[in-house]
Protein backbone atom coordinates (compact mmCIF):
# COMPACT_ATOMS: atom_id res chain seq x y z
CA UNK A 1 0.00 0.00 0.00
CA UNK A 2 1.83 3.50 -1.05
CA UNK A 3 1.72 6.64 0.76
CA UNK A 4 -1.49 7.92 -1.74
CA UNK A 5 -3.56 4.85 -0.83
CA UNK A 6 -2.97 5.65 2.95
CA UNK A 7 -3.82 9.05 2.87
CA UNK A 8 -6.57 8.16 0.89
CA UNK A 9 -7.82 6.01 3.43
CA UNK A 10 -7.24 7.79 6.36
CA UNK A 11 -9.18 10.36 5.14
CA UNK A 12 -12.28 8.40 4.00
CA UNK A 13 -11.90 6.80 7.64
CA UNK A 14 -12.35 10.34 9.16
CA UNK A 15 -14.77 11.80 7.50
CA UNK A 16 -16.66 8.22 7.72
CA UNK A 17 -15.95 7.82 11.30
CA UNK A 18 -17.23 11.61 11.97
CA UNK A 19 -21.00 10.37 10.84
CA UNK A 20 -21.17 7.28 12.80
CA UNK A 21 -20.18 9.37 15.67
CA UNK A 22 -23.01 11.73 15.73
CA UNK A 23 -25.18 8.74 14.84
CA UNK A 24 -23.78 6.65 17.90
CA UNK A 25 -23.66 9.03 20.50
CA UNK A 26 -27.21 9.59 20.25
CA UNK A 27 -27.54 5.98 20.56
CA UNK A 28 -25.39 5.94 23.38
CA UNK A 29 -27.13 8.95 25.56
CA UNK A 30 -30.53 7.80 24.90
CA UNK A 31 -29.44 3.96 26.22
CA UNK A 32 -27.14 5.73 28.98
CA UNK A 33 -30.66 7.98 30.49
CA UNK A 34 -33.59 6.12 29.36
CA UNK A 35 -32.14 2.32 29.23
CA UNK A 36 -33.51 2.13 25.94
CA UNK A 37 -32.16 0.05 22.79
CA UNK A 38 -33.90 2.42 20.00
CA UNK A 39 -34.06 0.84 17.04
CA UNK A 40 -35.44 3.32 15.55
CA UNK A 41 -32.44 5.35 15.48
CA UNK A 42 -31.43 4.23 12.37
CA UNK A 43 -34.83 5.64 10.73
CA UNK A 44 -34.52 9.04 12.28
CA UNK A 45 -30.79 8.94 10.62
CA UNK A 46 -32.79 8.59 7.10
CA UNK A 47 -35.10 11.20 7.83
CA UNK A 48 -32.64 13.86 8.48
CA UNK A 49 -31.07 12.84 5.00
CA UNK A 50 -34.07 12.60 2.77
CA UNK A 51 -35.65 16.49 4.55
CA UNK A 52 -31.59 17.69 4.02
CA UNK A 53 -31.93 16.31 0.56
CA UNK A 54 -35.23 17.59 -0.38
CA UNK A 55 -35.17 21.33 1.33
CA UNK A 56 -31.60 21.66 -0.42
CA UNK A 57 -33.14 21.04 -3.51
CA UNK A 58 -35.68 23.39 -2.83
CA UNK A 59 -33.14 26.05 -2.02
CA UNK A 60 -30.25 25.71 -3.88
CA UNK A 61 -31.93 27.18 -6.99
CA UNK A 62 -32.92 30.66 -4.84
CA UNK A 63 -29.25 30.34 -2.59
CA UNK A 64 -26.71 27.16 -2.81
CA UNK A 65 -25.31 28.88 0.13
CA UNK A 66 -28.27 28.25 2.45
CA UNK A 67 -28.11 24.44 1.70
CA UNK A 68 -26.06 24.69 5.11
CA UNK A 69 -28.36 25.84 7.60
CA UNK A 70 -30.78 23.77 5.59
CA UNK A 71 -28.59 20.72 6.97
CA UNK A 72 -28.74 21.85 10.31
CA UNK A 73 -32.85 23.03 10.18
CA UNK A 74 -33.67 19.32 8.98
CA UNK A 75 -32.12 17.49 11.71
CA UNK A 76 -33.10 19.76 14.27
CA UNK A 77 -37.28 19.24 12.54
CA UNK A 78 -36.25 15.67 13.19
CA UNK A 79 -35.09 15.31 15.87
CA UNK A 80 -37.94 17.44 17.91
CA UNK A 81 -40.80 16.19 15.40
CA UNK A 82 -40.23 12.87 14.88
CA UNK A 83 -37.69 12.25 18.10
CA UNK A 84 -40.58 14.05 20.18
CA UNK A 85 -43.42 12.23 18.84
CA UNK A 86 -41.92 8.71 19.21
CA UNK A 87 -40.42 9.27 22.84
CA UNK A 88 -43.98 11.19 24.30
CA UNK A 89 -46.43 8.93 22.42
CA UNK A 90 -44.81 5.52 22.84
CA UNK A 91 -41.59 5.22 25.08
CA UNK A 92 -43.15 7.22 27.84
CA UNK A 93 -45.51 4.45 28.35
CA UNK A 94 -43.27 1.47 28.73
CA UNK A 95 -40.30 3.03 31.17
CA UNK A 96 -39.42 0.43 33.42
CA UNK A 97 -41.49 -2.42 31.89
CA UNK A 98 -39.46 -5.48 30.28
CA UNK A 99 -36.70 -4.46 28.03
CA UNK A 100 -38.02 -6.82 25.23
CA UNK A 101 -41.09 -4.50 25.18
CA UNK A 102 -39.69 -1.40 24.52
CA UNK A 103 -37.13 -3.21 22.38
CA UNK A 104 -40.67 -4.60 20.51
CA UNK A 105 -42.05 -1.07 20.50
CA UNK A 106 -38.71 0.86 18.80
CA UNK A 107 -38.54 -1.93 16.20
CA UNK A 108 -41.88 -1.67 15.15
CA UNK A 109 -41.30 2.12 14.90
CA UNK A 110 -38.54 1.47 12.58
CA UNK A 111 -40.23 -0.64 10.43
CA UNK A 112 -43.44 1.81 10.07
CA UNK A 113 -40.72 4.84 9.38
CA UNK A 114 -39.09 2.66 7.15
CA UNK A 115 -42.66 1.98 4.52
CA UNK A 116 -43.22 5.76 5.45
CA UNK A 117 -39.69 6.99 3.91
CA UNK A 118 -40.70 4.80 0.66
CA UNK A 119 -44.14 6.85 0.70
CA UNK A 120 -42.85 9.97 0.82
CA UNK A 121 -39.98 9.92 -0.98
CA UNK A 122 -40.43 6.40 -3.28
CA UNK A 123 -37.70 4.18 -4.16
CA UNK A 124 -35.69 6.15 -6.47
CA UNK A 125 -32.40 7.39 -5.50
CA UNK A 126 -31.79 11.29 -4.47
CA UNK A 127 -28.79 12.99 -4.76
CA UNK A 128 -28.09 16.72 -3.75
CA UNK A 129 -24.90 17.47 -3.62
CA UNK A 130 -24.94 21.35 -3.57
CA UNK A 131 -23.03 21.62 -0.42
CA UNK A 132 -20.48 19.25 -1.06
CA UNK A 133 -19.94 21.27 -4.78
CA UNK A 134 -19.86 24.62 -3.15
CA UNK A 135 -16.49 23.99 -1.46
CA UNK A 136 -13.39 23.38 -3.18
CA UNK A 137 -11.01 20.51 -2.73
CA UNK A 138 -7.73 20.59 -0.40
CA UNK A 139 -4.51 18.57 -0.94
CA UNK A 140 -3.78 16.96 1.74
CA UNK A 141 0.02 15.75 1.88
CA UNK A 142 -0.18 15.90 -1.87
CA UNK A 143 -3.60 13.88 -2.35
CA UNK A 144 -6.73 16.50 -3.50
CA UNK A 145 -9.79 15.66 -1.13
CA UNK A 146 -13.29 17.37 -0.72
CA UNK A 147 -12.95 20.17 1.68
CA UNK A 148 -16.72 18.97 2.76
CA UNK A 149 -15.82 15.12 4.16
CA UNK A 150 -11.98 16.15 5.45
CA UNK A 151 -13.15 19.73 7.16
CA UNK A 152 -16.73 20.03 7.74
CA UNK A 153 -17.82 16.36 9.05
CA UNK A 154 -14.73 16.16 11.42
CA UNK A 155 -14.96 19.56 12.70
CA UNK A 156 -19.07 19.08 13.28
CA UNK A 157 -18.36 15.54 15.08
CA UNK A 158 -15.86 17.28 17.41
CA UNK A 159 -17.87 20.42 18.12
CA UNK A 160 -20.86 17.96 19.02
CA UNK A 161 -18.94 16.01 21.34
CA UNK A 162 -17.37 18.78 22.91
CA UNK A 163 -20.94 20.84 22.92
CA UNK A 164 -22.20 17.69 24.37
CA UNK A 165 -19.99 17.06 26.98
CA UNK A 166 -20.34 21.20 28.17
CA UNK A 167 -24.14 20.35 28.08
CA UNK A 168 -24.00 17.45 30.31
CA UNK A 169 -21.07 18.44 33.21
CA UNK A 170 -21.34 22.45 33.09
CA UNK A 171 -24.91 22.74 32.69
CA UNK A 172 -27.91 23.11 34.79
CA UNK A 173 -30.07 20.76 32.96
CA UNK A 174 -26.85 18.90 32.35
CA UNK A 175 -26.29 18.23 35.73
CA UNK A 176 -30.08 16.94 36.04
CA UNK A 177 -29.66 15.02 33.39
CA UNK A 178 -27.00 13.26 35.18
CA UNK A 179 -28.68 13.20 38.53
CA UNK A 180 -31.40 11.13 37.08
CA UNK A 181 -29.02 8.37 34.94
CA UNK A 182 -27.13 7.84 38.22
CA UNK A 183 -30.41 7.49 40.60
CA UNK A 184 -33.95 8.38 38.88
CA UNK A 185 -35.63 7.53 42.59
CA UNK A 186 -33.46 9.99 44.44
CA UNK A 187 -33.61 12.77 41.44
CA UNK A 188 -37.68 12.16 41.72
CA UNK A 189 -37.73 12.60 45.33
CA UNK A 190 -35.59 16.28 45.21
CA UNK A 191 -38.46 17.49 42.65
CA UNK A 192 -36.88 16.88 39.19
CA UNK A 193 -39.21 15.78 36.72
CA UNK A 194 -37.69 12.31 35.31
CA UNK A 195 -40.24 12.47 32.60
CA UNK A 196 -39.13 15.93 31.39
CA UNK A 197 -35.46 14.70 31.40
CA UNK A 198 -36.26 11.84 29.08
CA UNK A 199 -38.32 13.58 26.83
CA UNK A 200 -35.22 16.40 26.41
CA UNK A 201 -32.74 13.54 26.25
CA UNK A 202 -34.41 12.05 23.30
CA UNK A 203 -34.98 14.56 21.30
CA UNK A 204 -31.45 15.43 21.58
CA UNK A 205 -29.95 12.00 20.71
CA UNK A 206 -32.54 12.01 17.90
CA UNK A 207 -31.77 15.93 16.61
CA UNK A 208 -27.98 13.80 16.63
CA UNK A 209 -28.75 10.50 14.65
CA UNK A 210 -30.88 13.16 11.95
CA UNK A 211 -27.68 15.52 12.01
CA UNK A 212 -25.41 12.62 10.99
CA UNK A 213 -27.64 11.84 7.99
CA UNK A 214 -28.35 15.27 7.30
CA UNK A 215 -24.56 15.45 6.84
CA UNK A 216 -24.51 12.22 4.84
CA UNK A 217 -26.81 13.81 2.30
CA UNK A 218 -24.39 15.38 0.11
CA UNK A 219 -22.07 12.64 0.25
CA UNK A 220 -24.04 9.65 -1.42
CA UNK A 221 -27.19 9.13 -2.63
CA UNK A 222 -30.55 8.47 -0.73
CA UNK A 223 -31.70 5.28 -1.32
CA UNK A 224 -34.46 3.17 1.27
CA UNK A 225 -32.92 1.08 3.56
CA UNK A 226 -29.91 3.35 4.71
CA UNK A 227 -31.41 3.54 7.88
CA UNK A 228 -30.77 -0.53 8.52
CA UNK A 229 -26.79 0.26 7.47
CA UNK A 230 -26.57 2.66 9.98
CA UNK A 231 -28.46 1.37 12.91
CA UNK A 232 -26.36 -1.67 13.07
CA UNK A 233 -22.88 0.08 12.40
CA UNK A 234 -24.09 2.44 15.45
CA UNK A 235 -25.01 -0.36 18.15
CA UNK A 236 -21.91 -1.99 17.01
CA UNK A 237 -19.69 1.33 18.06
CA UNK A 238 -21.67 1.57 21.17
CA UNK A 239 -21.81 -1.49 22.04
CA UNK A 240 -17.82 -1.89 21.65
CA UNK A 241 -17.09 1.26 23.44
CA UNK A 242 -19.75 0.64 26.36
CA UNK A 243 -23.12 2.08 26.09
CA UNK A 244 -24.21 5.45 27.65
CA UNK A 245 -19.94 6.01 26.96
CA UNK A 246 -19.39 9.48 24.60
CA UNK A 247 -16.00 10.03 25.00
CA UNK A 248 -15.60 6.30 24.41
CA UNK A 249 -17.72 5.96 21.36
CA UNK A 250 -15.75 8.80 19.53
CA UNK A 251 -12.65 7.03 20.25
CA UNK A 252 -14.13 3.79 19.02
CA UNK A 253 -16.14 5.40 16.03
CA UNK A 254 -12.56 6.46 14.91
CA UNK A 255 -10.83 3.69 15.19
CA UNK A 256 -13.73 1.50 13.31
CA UNK A 257 -14.01 4.19 10.80
CA UNK A 258 -10.32 4.12 9.89
CA UNK A 259 -9.79 0.32 9.95
CA UNK A 260 -13.07 -0.11 7.91
CA UNK A 261 -11.74 2.41 5.61
CA UNK A 262 -8.50 0.65 5.42
CA UNK A 263 -9.89 -3.01 4.67
CA UNK A 264 -11.30 -1.43 1.14
CA UNK A 265 -8.44 -0.58 -0.18
CA UNK A 266 -6.72 -3.86 0.83
CA UNK A 267 -9.45 -6.49 1.18
CA UNK A 268 -12.65 -5.06 -0.18
CA UNK A 269 -14.93 -8.27 0.41
CA UNK A 270 -14.20 -7.95 4.09
CA UNK A 271 -15.80 -4.31 4.64
CA UNK A 272 -18.77 -5.64 6.19
CA UNK A 273 -17.36 -7.89 8.37
CA UNK A 274 -14.62 -5.80 9.87
CA UNK A 275 -17.00 -3.56 12.40
CA UNK A 276 -17.99 -6.33 13.97
CA UNK A 277 -15.18 -8.77 14.19
CA UNK A 278 -13.46 -5.60 16.35
CA UNK A 279 -16.68 -5.36 18.08
CA UNK A 280 -17.07 -9.41 18.61
CA UNK A 281 -13.05 -9.54 19.67
CA UNK A 282 -13.66 -6.56 22.06
CA UNK A 283 -16.81 -8.38 24.22
CA UNK A 284 -15.41 -11.62 24.45
CA UNK A 285 -12.60 -10.00 26.13
CA UNK A 286 -14.71 -6.64 28.28
CA UNK A 287 -18.13 -7.54 27.89
CA UNK A 288 -19.07 -4.26 29.49
CA UNK A 289 -17.21 -2.42 26.35
CA UNK A 290 -13.75 -0.94 26.01
CA UNK A 291 -14.67 2.37 28.17
CA UNK A 292 -17.76 0.80 29.95
CA UNK A 293 -17.82 0.02 33.56
CA UNK A 294 -19.41 -2.53 35.95
CA UNK A 295 -22.86 -1.75 37.08
CA UNK A 296 -24.15 -2.81 40.39
CA UNK A 297 -27.92 -3.81 39.75
CA UNK A 298 -30.06 -2.66 42.65
CA UNK A 299 -32.11 -5.15 43.97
Amino acid sequence: MNSTLVVLASLDGLAYAALVFLVSVGLSLIFGVLRVVNVAHGSLYAFGAYLAATLGLLIAPVSPWLTYPALIVASVIIGVVAGGAIERVLLSRVYGREEVLQLLITFAVFMVMDNLQRLIWGVQPIYAAEPLKLLPNVSVFGVSYTAYQVIVLPVTAVVALIGLRYFLRKTLSGAVILAVTEDREAATAIGINAQRVYFMTFVIGATLAALGGALASPTTSLVPGMGTEMIVLSFAVAATAGLGQIEGTAITALAIGLARAFVIYLQPEFEVLVPYLIMVAVLLIRPEGLFGTTRVRKI
